[in-house]
């Protein structure tokens, strides 16, 4: 049963949601503000964190940059209805995904699940990949470049995956998202787009200042290594 921490501040709704999960196979621990959400992570051995960024004390975007001082636990934001601006943040701090609120149960259970599909080590494929500077060990979801371990989300880590499996190819921004976030791009969406600009600065640039992962116009993104 995978354990999901829900923070937010809203009782009512951390109540619905919580009994929804629950009765769909998930354990749930709960938190209603920042500061007892930090300790909470720990003491509920969460697998996920589902953190709504209005909250009192300490608001979500401080708990998440706090969490990602010490953690790669995946986290979903609940954000409100088109802030794109507190989604934006919320995935440059390190947030796997966001979802608006208001939400539905089952939407946010969906969500949860394909997050944890794309993070749990037991479910991708076994082995290790080496192409130049860059090696992927995919049974314990690590990348290094150079040599130099890269500190990737399991998000990002599954968008690098699936750009180094097309190497040298194209991968438009609507497969890229069903293969690594395992969900259809909505318009307007750039949560893609904030990934694949950390992953960038993350791994660094060619000796000449180039990327290895290129933008090809009208398309989506390339790993290249030449």
């Amino acid at each position: 049963m995978p354990s999901v921490l829900l923070i937010d501040d809203d009782v009512e709704l951390v109540a619905l949601l919580n009994d929804y999960l629950q009765q769909v196979g998930f354990t749930v621990a709960t938190a209603h503000d920042g500061e007892r959400a930090l300790g909470a992570i720990v003491d509920a051995r969460a697998e996920i964190v589902v953190l709504d960024i209005m909250m009192p004390r300490l608001n979500g975007l401080e708990v998440l940059r706090r969490i990602r001082r010490e953690s790669n636990i995946p986290v979903l934001m609940l954000t409100a209805r088109g802030d794109e601006i507190d989604r934006i943040a919320g995935l440059d701090l390190g947030a796997d995904d966001y979802l608006a609120k208001p939400c539905s149960p089952g939407e946010l259970a969906a969500r949860i699940r394909a997050i944890l599909r794309r993070t749990n080590t037991a479910a991708g494929p076994q082995g290790m990949v080496a192409e130049g500077p860059l090696t992927i060990d995919q049974q314990r979801r690590l990348a290094s470049w150079n040599g130099q371990r890269l500190l990737l989300t399991g998000i990002e880590f599954s968008i690098l995956e699936v750009l180094v499996g097309r190497m040298g190819r194209p991968v438009s921004r609507q497969d890229l998202s069903l293969q690594a976030l395992d969900r259809p791009l909505a318009p307007y969406d750039r949560s893609l787009d904030v990934h694949v600009s950390a992953i960038r600065q993350k791994i660094g640039t060619f000796d000449d200042g180039r990327s290895p992962i290129i933008s090809v116009r009208g398309v989506g993104y390339q790993f290249v290594l030449e």
